[in-house]
C-alpha cells in the first residue's frame, strides 16, 4: 500500500527521489522512488542500526546478488544498488500488481486454472535460481507478486548459495514456519527440493486461502510441518494429487521444478487469460495508483485555520461561463518528461494575499502553446509518452518537450469524449450504427489504429448513438441510447479492449418522465464501474466489472447539473479504494461496497451570493485521509475522510474566485486549484493562500509520476508548469 513519507524520511537516496512509502518492518523500509529520468522504482533500505552489523551487510549483498540472478522475467529487475553505503539500499523495478496473499485475501481463492498458471510460472523462477546454485529458502504468498504477465518472486533476504552456511548457525531455523520444508524446520540443509515444498504450500494457499499446515504459534507450525499430514481440503482433486507429491516429508520423491511445471500446466495461453477478472482489475488499479504518488509528507499536527474574510469581490464566474468549461480527466500513463524552460514570474493577484511584493509562486512555466486554441473541449490526456487535447473538431497530439503540435486527427461528428487507459487512446467514429465504431488512435503519428468494435457487431439498431465512458487495460466501457426510442433509455456496454467482443451489457436507469439522464460519466474503482447520471437529481450506480450485475444504486437528491463543470468526465468522482467522494450541492462520501452515504458536508453552510442553488462544491481530490474541494467560488476547504469533519478552509482574496472545472491537485507541500484568473496555490503546512497565476489554464491534470501540471483553456491553448515548493 502506498503511504506518504514521514517527516524524518530523506528526500533522496542516491540519485533517487523518494515519492512515498511502500512498507516498513524490523529490517528496513521500502520506498516508491523516481529515477532522474522519471522511471518508477522500489527502493529497499536497511535500518542504520542493523547496517552496523557486518554479517547483515553481507546478507544484504547476497540478497542483491540473488535478485540479479533471477532477473526481470521472474523477479523484480535490479536497477541499482549500494550495499556499502552508510544506509545500504537496492533499487528494483516497481512491480505492478498485488502480493499473492493480498490478492487472495481481497478476492478469495483463485480458480484452479489460475493456480496452475501461477505454479508453472513460479517453477520457472525457482528453476532459474536452482540452475545458478541458489535456493530461495523463504518462498511464501507475500513474496510472490502477481502481474498481468506472470508472477514475480521478491525478497531474497535469506536466499543463499547451495552449501554456503556462513550466515546460518548450526541448528538455526530461517524462514517462515507456515511454508517451511521439514528439513528446513529442523535446521538441516535446504536444497531445491525444499523450495518445491514451499511452492506447493503457496499453491495450497492460492487455491484455498489457507496454508497446508494451518496457522498458529511458530512452535505448533514447525511441529505440524515435521509430523502432520498436509491439509489439502478445498484443493481441486487433480491439483491435490500433484501437490501431495511435493509435500512429502522425505525430499527425495519430490519432483523438480521442471517436472512440476509440466504437471501443472501445458504452457498454452497468455498468463492474464487464466486470472479472474477481479484480480486483473486490482492489477490495473495498482498500475494506475503508482502514477498518482507524489512526494508528500505527513503534516505536523495543526489547528483549523480560516483566512481573514475578504472584501466583496468585483468579478465572479457565471454559471454560463462554467458551462463552457471542459473537465479534467487524470489517468495513469507512461513516463512523460517535460523539458525545463523559462521560469516566468506570475502576475500579481488583484489584491490581498499574493499581491505585488509577495514571494514568487510555487511553479515554473515550462512552455505555453497556442496549439488547440479553437475551443478545447476536454483537458489534456496523458497517453504513453505524449499529450492529447481535444478541440471542437479534432484531436491534437502535443509534444511534451515544447508544446508543439505533432499531429491532428479529425474528430468529425463524434458525440463522445476520448478516453485512455494510459497507454492506448480510444475514440468513436460515425453517427450511424453502420459506421459507428470504437477505434484506437496512434499517438505517435495521429493515424487511425485498429477498430475495436462496431456498434453493428453488438446488434444495435441504426438509430443508436454511443459515448465512451472510460477504459482499463482490458476493457472499454461505453453507453448507448436509441435516438428514436420513446424511452430513450441508456445501456452500459463492456467490450474486450483486445478482441472487441462484448463482455456484458446492462440497462441504465432512465430519468423522470421518460427522458434519459442528460449527463453520464463513469469511473472504474476496484472491481466495480461506477456510473453517474444527472437530470433533476444525481444517481450513482455501481456494476460488477466481471458480470455487469448492478451492485447498488444511490440517488443523491438535488445534486444534479454536475456536467456543467466536468462534461461526462469520471474526474467528478474521487476514490480512495473504499469510498467515493463527489461534490455537488453538498460534499458526499459514499461507501464503495454498498453505496451507502457515509457523510455529507455543507448542508448548512452559508454561501453568500451565487448564481443558482446547485453545484456548490467542485470535484474533489482525496489524498492521505483528506478530501480537498472548492466551495462555491470563495475558497478551498479540507475535510477528513472518516467523519466528514472540517479540518481547515482558506478563503481566496478579493478579486479572485475559485472555479470548479477541475479537481484540485496536491504536489509537494502545496495544493493547486482552478482560479478565475488561471491557477491558485495554497501552502498545506500552514493552510495559507500563496499566490494566483494569471494563465490560460482552466482545466488541468498532473502528469503521471511527475510534479508537472498541464492545463488547457477554452480557446486558449495548452500550458505546462513545473510545480515546486
Amino acid at each position: 500500500m502506498i503511504e506518504p513519507l514521514r517527516h524524518d524520511d530523506p528526500s533522496h537516496i542516491g540519485d533517487y527521489r523518494l515519492a512515498a512509502r511502500l512498507g516498513s518492518g524490523g529490517m528496513g523500509t521500502v520506498y516508491l522512488a523516481r529515477t532522474p529520468g522519471g522511471a518508477t522504482v522500489a527502493l529497499k533500505t536497511v535500518h542504520a542500526h542493523i547496517a552496523a552489523d557486518a554479517a547483515f551487510r553481507t546478507r544484504f549483498r547476497l540478497e542483491t546478488d540473488a535478485a540479479r540472478v533471477i532477473g526481470g522475467v521472474h523477479g523484480a529487475q535490479v536497477v541499482d544498488a549500494d550495499p556499502l553505503a552508510q544506509v545500504p539500499w537496492m533499487a528494483t523495478e516497481y512491480v505492478l500488481g498485488p502480493p499473492l496473499d493480498e490478492a487472495v485475501t481481497a478476492g478469495g481463492p483463485l480458480p484452479e486454472a489460475a493456480v496452475r498458471a501461477v505454479g508453472a510460472a513460479l517453477c520457472g523462477a525457482l528453476g532459474q535460481l536452482h540452475r545458478s546454485d541458489v535456493v530461495h529458502r523463504d518462498l511464501k504468498p507475500s513474496n510472490v507478486m502477481i502481474t498481468a504477465y506472470g508472477p514475480k518472486v521478491i525478497d531474497f533476504g535469506i536466499a543463499r548459495a547451495l552449501g554456503d552456511d556462513r550466515l546460518t548457525q548450526v541448528g538455526a531455523v530461517a524462514g517462515t514456519p507456515a511454508f517451511m520444508s521439514p528439513e528446513q524446520a529442523t535446521g538441516q540443509e535446504h536444497t531445491p527440493a525444499g523450495d518445491v515444498f514451499a511452492l506447493a504450500g503457496v499453491l495450497v494457499f492460492a487455491a484455498t486461502g489457507h496454508g497446508p499446515f494451518g496457522s498458529g504459534r511458530p512452535a505448533d507450525l514447525l511441529y505440524r510441518v515435521r509430523y502432520a499430514d498436509p491439509d489439502l481440503s478445498g484443493v481441486p482433486a487433480g491439483l491435490a494429487t500433484v501437490l501431495a507429491r511435493c509435500l512429502t516429508k522425505d525430499p527425495a520423491p519430490r519432483p523438480d521444478t521442471g517436472e512440476l511445471a509440466a504437471a501443472l500446466h501445458d504452457g498454452h495461453g497468455e498468463f492474464a487469460d487464466h486470472l479472474p477478472h477481479p484480480l486483473l482489475a486490482e492489477i490495473s488499479r495498482r498500475a494506475a495508483e503508482v502514477w498518482h504518488a507524489y512526494p508528500q509528507r505527513l503534516p505536523a499536527p495543526y489547528e483549523p485555520i480560516v483566512a481573514d474574510a475578504p472584501a466583496p469581490r468585483r468579478a465572479r464566474l457565471t454559471r454560463r461561463g462554467l458551462l463552457a468549461l471542459a473537465g479534467a480527466t487524470a489517468v495513469a500513463g507512461g513516463g512523460l518528461w517535460l523539458r525545463s524552460g523559462r521560469s516566468d514570474t506570475p502576475a500579481p493577484a488583484a489584491s490581498g494575499a499574493g499581491a505585488a511584493g509577495s514571494p514568487p509562486g510555487p511553479w515554473d512555466v515550462l512552455w505555453t502553446s497556442d496549439q488547440g486554441k479553437a475551443d478545447a473541449t476536454m483537458p489534456p490526456l496523458f497517453v504513453g509518452k505524449g499529450i492529447v487535447v481535444a478541440t471542437a473538431n479534432q484531436l491534437r497530439g502535443i509534444d511534451p518537450a515544447d508544446g508543439s503540435e505533432r499531429w491532428t486527427f479529425p474528430q468529425g461528428l463524434s458525440e463522445s469524449l476520448a478516453v485512455t487507459d494510459g497507454s492506448q487512446l480510444y475514440w468513436t467514429t460515425g453517427m450511424t450504427t453502420d459506421s459507428h465504431s470504437v477505434i484506437t488512435v496512434d499517438t505517435d503519428t495521429g493515424e487511425q489504429g485498429r477498430t475495436v468494435t462496431r456498434l453493428s457487431d453488438l446488434g444495435l439498431p441504426t438509430s443508436t448513438s454511443a459515448e465512451l465512458l472510460c477504459a482499463t487495460a482490458d476493457t472499454v466501457y461505453l453507453t448507448t441510447w436509441d435516438r428514436e426510442a420513446e424511452s430513450a433509455g441508456r445501456h452500459l456496454y463492456a467490450v474486450n479492449a483486445r478482441t472487441g467482443k462484448l463482455r456484458w451489457d446492462t440497462a441504465l436507469e432512465v430519468g423522470k418522465g421518460g427522458d434519459r439522464y442528460t449527463g453520464v460519466f463513469g469511473k472504474v474503482a476496484g472491481d466495480r464501474i461506477v456510473v453517474g447520471q444527472t437530470l433533476i437529481d444525481l444517481a450513482l450506480s455501481a456494476f460488477d466489472t466481471v458480470s455487469g450485475k448492478q451492485v447498488w444504486q444511490t440517488p443523491l437528491t438535488g445534486a444534479a447539473d454536475l456536467h456543467s463543470t466536468l462534461v461526462s468526465s469520471g474526474a467528478q468522482l474521487a476514490d480512495d479504494g473504499t469510498h467515493l467522494y463527489i461534490g455537488s450541492t453538498v460534499l458526499h462520501s459514499i461507501a464503495l461496497s454498498n453505496g451507502a452515504v457515509v457523510w455529507e458536508f455543507g448542508r448548512d453552510r452559508e454561501f453568500g451570493e451565487r448564481t443558482d442553488g446547485s453545484d456548490h462544491y467542485g470535484p474533489p481530490t482525496v489524498r492521505d485521509g483528506v478530501v480537498y474541494a472548492a466551495e462555491g467560488d470563495r475558497g478551498i476547504l479540507a475535510v477528513e475522510t472518516k467523519r466528514g469533519e472540517l479540518l481547515w478552509e482558506v478563503t481566496v482574496p478579493e478579486g479572485s474566485a475559485t472555479t470548479r472545472a477541475a479537481p484540485p491537485v496536491v504536489s509537494g507541500g502545496h495544493l493547486y486549484y482552478g482560479d478565475q484568473s488561471g491557477l491558485g496555490a495554497i501552502e498545506l503546512a500552514g493552510h495559507t493562500y500563496v499566490r494566483s497565476l494569471q494563465s490560460s489554464i482552466r482545466s488541468f491534470a498532473l502528469t503521471p509520476g511527475k510534479d508537472i501540471l498541464v492545463g488547457s483553456g477554452n480557446g486558449r491553448g495548452v500550458e505546462a508548469l513545473r510545480l515546486g515548493g
